[in-house]
This record gives structure tokens, sequence and C-alpha cells, in this order.
């Protein structure tokens, strides 16, 4: 099978699909890997680690693109939707709930998508997602401190504190993957954290797991309220697989919140979970409303490249393997996990929430797979 790596054109987008160790493994299975020259070049994998893994280095983006398999991280931009062709794979993080536009595009090419937000594994997690989220969830505390500074417009806050002098309160909605590392790395800073969630079970682990450390507290729309007023530092962790992030975070929440406090979406690139959101880039990353300073930017793990292209050919190469080896379709025959995963087929789409919130008529994905 050939398969194309393309080179990221989203706004300050630097990770790749595959690392040259994973184009390496396709070709030890007889496979052809084309990688877009210097696509992998700042996140330090240069073309010639590519040529010695056995790939080939294509000059253009319509190269790489020639392939019965297309593995990208982030989902297509405005000027790659004229590549799609009929029968055509795309693995990568589509988020087409808020990309009517590709939706569009794919349909009428007839391509296939399987997203990796979307694969599930044997334990109905996300497998494909969660590497990302590990990052965004650090991430995000990082760039919430930075954000608290006054050069960007924050209240001056620093988040650990100095002796003296209380640390900065951080609030996390969601007690995800994304909400836990978040947790995790506000109190490796020394903030006053605390994590809401709907999900009593997994409040009860992080509170075994942290003690009184970490404070937990029952999401409802009076808590939020209470904790968003308080804090100085908001992280966004909320995910409702396949559609768009539920917003829990009203206007009026914000104008309670003192001035110059932060407010980290991280669910953005599923429609972010604030009334106030929207999506940001690296190159223009902030923003002012109601007071709040708001970073949305939808491609965060993007700004620490090496890291994130690691992780993520980890988790997806695996599955890669088993779409070159066996085909889309016998791959997700003996995969229900990777089933999950397709949202496109044939001009239709497959993966009921997103038809749902589209207000589009979906096929069963099993459709795809039979015959």
């Amino acid at each position: 099978m050939r398969i194309g790596v393309p080179k990221e054109i989203k706004n300050h987008e630097y990770r790749l699909a595959l690392t040259p160790a994973g184009a390496a493994a396709l070709r030890g299975r007889g496979h052809t890997v084309l990688v877009q020259s210097s696509a992998g070049g700042h996140a330090g994998f240069a073309d010639d680690a590519y040529v010695a893994a056995g790939a080939t280095i294509v000059a253009s983006a319509a190269e790489a693109w020639d392939a019965d398999l297309v593995m990208k991280v982030k989902e297509p931009q405005p000027a790659e939707l004229g590549f799609f062709r009929r029968d055509q794979v795309l693995f990568t993080y589509l988020h087409l709930v808020t990309c009517p536009d590709v939706v569009e595009a794919m349909r009428a090419a007839g391509s296939v998508g399987i997203a990796y937000e979307t694969v599930t594994n044997s334990a109905g997690g996300l497998p494909l997602l969660i590497p990302m989220s590990e990052v965004a969830g650090r991430l995000a505390i990082q760039v919430g401190a930075w954000a608290l500074m006054l050069p960007q417009g924050g209240s001056g806050v620093c988040l650990p504190g100095v002796p003296g002098v209380p640390p900065g309160i951080g609030t996390i909605l969601g007690a995800g993957t994304v909400g836990t590392q978040a947790a995790r790395t506000a109190m490796g800073f020394g903030a006053d954290v605390t994590i809401l969630d709907v999900d009593l079970d997994r409040l009860r682990a992080l509170d075994d797991l942290y003690g009184p450390r970490l404070k937990t507290c029952y999401s409802e729309p009076q808590a939020i309220a209470r904790h968003i007023a308080a804090s100085d530092l908001v992280i966004g962790a909320v995910l409702v697989r396949g559609r768009h992030a539920p917003q829990l975070i009203t206007r009026e929440m914000l104008r309670a919140m003192r001035r110059g406090s932060v407010l980290v979406d991280v669910g953005i690139d599923q429609g972010g979970c604030a009334e106030t959101s929207h999506q940001t880039t690296h190159a223009d990353p902030i923003y002012v409303e109601e007071g709040v300073v708001h970073y949305c930017v939808g491609n965060m793990p993007g700004a620490v490249a090496r890291t994130s292209t690691l992780a993520l050919t980890q988790a997806t190469l695996p599955y890669a393997l088993a779409l070159a080896d066996l085909g889309w379709r016998e791959a997700a025959r003996r995969d229900a996990g990777l089933l999950q995963g397709l949202q496109v087929w044939n001009g239709s789409i497959t993966y009921a929430p997103l038809a749902d919130d589209l207000g589009l008529p979906c096929v069963p994905p099993e459709n795809a797979i039979t015959g």
C-alpha cells in the first residue's frame, strides 16, 4: 500500500503523523511511504532520517496525498480539500463537528475518514486521543501561568505564590485525561486546585490518588459558578466523544471573575466549553472578553511537536500497520474499536453523534464493511 504523510499546514502546526521509526515499520511490511519534504523538520526529524528508514521524500503536498492511506495530525485545511479522492483513506484527528466544509468535501469525493479521536480500545477508552490529551492537559497549566502575567493582560498572579503570599487558585472542569493531567501539573506548580466532574467514581479515584492536595467537587451549574468566580485560572477540559463540547461556562460566570483571570479552553477543537470561546492560533493565541484572558488554541500540542509526534506515533502505528496490511475494511472487521473511528464513507456519515450534531442522515458503519 502507498502511505502518504503530508506536511501539516494549520497555523503553527509542527507535528507530523509518522516518525522515521514508524516509516521503517511500514516499509518493513513492504509498504511504500511517501513523506513530504521538510514535514518533520520542526519536530527534529530530518528528511535524511526518513530516507534511512526506507521512505521516499516527495517535494509537494499533491505527491504526498497521492496515496491509498493518508496519515495526518490535524483536520484538512481549505487548501487540502481538493486532494480527496474516492476510496482514499484519511487517518487523522478529523474534528468534523466543527468542520462542515471538510465533511462536504469528503462526502463529495467519496473518500473514507477514520478519526483518531473516536477510535476505541477494548475498555472503551480513546487510545489515539489520550496521548495528545496528556500533552494538552500539561500544557494548559504552562500557558495559563504565562497568560496570568501582566504583559499578556493577566492579573499579575504568580500561580505557585511565594512565601507569605498564597498560591493562585485553579479550577479544572472535567476529570478525564486532560483534566487529570492539568491537575497533576497545577499541583506540581504549587497552585490551589479544584477539579469538577459529574463522575463520582472518577472523583473518588482522584481523591484516593492525591488526597487533600487536590480538592474535588461534583459538577453542577451553581458549583461551577462559585468556583469560577474565585479562580485565577480556569481550565476547560470537558469532552463528549465526537460531539460539540458542552457549554458549561456562561458569560455571566466570567463576569464574576477578577479582571485579568485566565480561561484555557482545551476543548476548543470540539467547539469549546465557554459561551465566549472561539478558536485562536499559536500566532495570536489570546484575547480578552468580559475582562478574562482567553487562550483557545485548537492545536496546543503542536507547540511541543517533538514530544507530541513521538507520543502520537506510538499510539497510531499499530492501527496504521493494520490498515496498510489488511486494508481498511478488513482491519475494521477485525477491530470493532477501529470501526468506531469510521466517520465518513461512500458519501455518507457513519458516526451517529456527528450526524446528529450536523443534522444529517447516518449510515450504520457496519454497512461499510459488509459484502
